[in-house]
């Protein structure tokens, strides 16, 4: 675990409203990605940075507890080109505490790295958090996933 100051970024992507309240959202989450890749919404994304995805969680109405957004989609230069079923957002950065998970994808790495961000004590702002699916993660069975969870 490392804090890092990230700089302010744009992302374009898919989103939905969810909560953690009865596995809503690992289900809804699931669902989002099966889209994602489905209707292969990484190449309808333009002006990407690259081809890192990520998974980000904002719009908090109070803590991880209660509803957010979340959106899947990719860090973009500039949020003027938002095609039709797609979301901008704009990230303010921070501090942010950097974490890794390494495992299976399919067996549950994501969830059950965010039940141990949960046991953290982390002075959270509860803006935006998110994951960064690199090139690491390609290999879906020894993916490696950063995690930032934005602090004070």
């Amino acid at each position: 675990m490392q804090t890092v100051e990230i700089e302010p970024f744009n992302i374009i992507g898919i989103s939905i409203r969810t909560t953690n309240e009865n596995g809503q959202a690992s289900k809804e989450i699931a669902e989002l990605w099966r889209k994602f890749m489905s209707e292969n919404i990484l190449t309808k994304i333009p002006n990407k940075v690259n081809n890192d995805i990520y998974s980000l969680y904002t719009d908090y109405e109070s803590d991880h507890t209660s509803h957010y957004t979340a959106i899947l989609g990719c860090k973009v230069e500039y949020l003027k080109d938002i095609p039709n079923g797609m979301v901008g957002k704009s990230i303010n950065g921070g501090a942010y505490t950097k974490t890794t998970a390494k495992g299976d994808l399919m067996q549950g790495l994501i969830v059950n790295h965010w039940s141990k961000i949960f046991e953290m004590q982390l002075d959270r702002v509860y803006d935006t958090d998110f994951e960064v699916f690199g090139e690491k993660a390609q290999n879906t069975s020894d993916a490696e996933v950063d995690f930032y969870v934005g602090i004070k």
